[in-house]
């Protein structure tokens, strides 16, 4: 039995489709905002991003702590949140003692849903992200390098999600320089604001954002948003990072040729030998270096 989620059938689509089901983590005592803003200000600098909420779609994701400062500090960001036009992004909570029970808990529960897919037998880097928001905050359009189960626990949002692999939103050149961290983060392309689906986002709900599928947050109006995120990977999604690492290494050498590599996602059997191909290169090249 599921401890965090409500069980759904719509877990069969995991890393196929986004959906929406319920969890059962409302009221608990690691995300009231007296925890909140004990744990976020003596977490270490590295773990917290903070910035102006007013982003738009096409803004850096990765840079807007840098490009869009509030002039606030992180004290005083949350104390006024709701009026400050922030941000604020943590990146592992877990590491307080506060958060650890919860997030064995959602571990367990990734861990369950992935052997019902026979997905392997074990969650790869699970990861929280704390999110707290001021109304009217927006979240710019963005890829991930894993899959997420996002729940809501104050105020409203509205996520679009777009469909992974889709040349007309993000590229496969882009998808690729994005995995293998060369370059920037894939840009927002205003044409493919139709192919997204939008879902409304309320307490007590939660949404599957698939594995490299693009989207977008935009938070409502009324109230400030609370939501946090597990991020992990899987075997199958193992796989697929070294096929795109693959296929970004070897695409410079193609192009010159005239040729291109097969998209990921385009068939199983070739990104299965790029996966081990890039693998075994990448044991060999460690074992090569330490050798030295």
């Amino acid at each position: 039995m599921l401890q965090c989620f409500e069980d759904s059938p719509d877990f069969a689509k995991q890393d196929r489709a986004p959906f929406k089901f319920k969890h059962r983590l409302m009221g608990h005592p690691a995300l009231s905002l007296e925890n909140l803003g004990r744990v976020i200000p003596a977490l270490p600098k590295e773990q917290v991003y903070y910035s102006s909420g007013l982003l738009s779609k096409s803004d850096d994701f990765d840079r807007a702590h840098i490009e869009h400062g509030n002039g606030l500090t992180i004290e005083q960001t949350i104390e006024n949140i709701r009026t400050s036009d922030s941000y604020i992004m943590v990146r592992s909570p877990e590491v307080d003692a506060s958060f650890k029970p919860l997030f064995n808990e959602l571990v367990g529960d990734v861990g369950a849903l992935i052997r019902r897919q026979g997905g392997g037998d074990r969650v790869v880097n699970p990861q929280l992200y704390l999110f707290i928001a001021s109304p009217n905050s927006l979240t710019p359009f963005h890829i991930d390098r894993y899959s997420t189960y996002l729940m809501q626990f104050r105020g409203a949002k509205e996520v679009k999600v777009f469909p992974g692999g889709d040349e007309r939103v993000v590229t496969a050149v882009e998808c690729e320089n994005f995995m293998a961290r060369a370059g920037q983060r894939p840009t927002w392309k205003p044409d493919s604001e139709n192919l997204g689906t939008s879902f409304h986002f309320a307490p007590g709900e939660a949404l599957h954002i698939p594995f490299v599928a693009g989207h977008y947050v935009k938070n409502g109006a009324d109230d400030v948003s609370i939501s946090m995120s597990i991020i992990f990977n899987t075997r199958d999604t193992a796989h697929r990072i070294r096929a795109l690492l693959f296929n970004q290494r070897v695409r410079p050498t193609m192009t010159s040729l005239g040729l291109s590599p097969s998209p990921v996602g385009s068939h199983a059997f070739v990104d299965a030998l790029k996966s081990q191909t890039y693998r075994a290169a990448s044991w060999l090249a460690r074992s090569m270096g330490q050798g030295e």
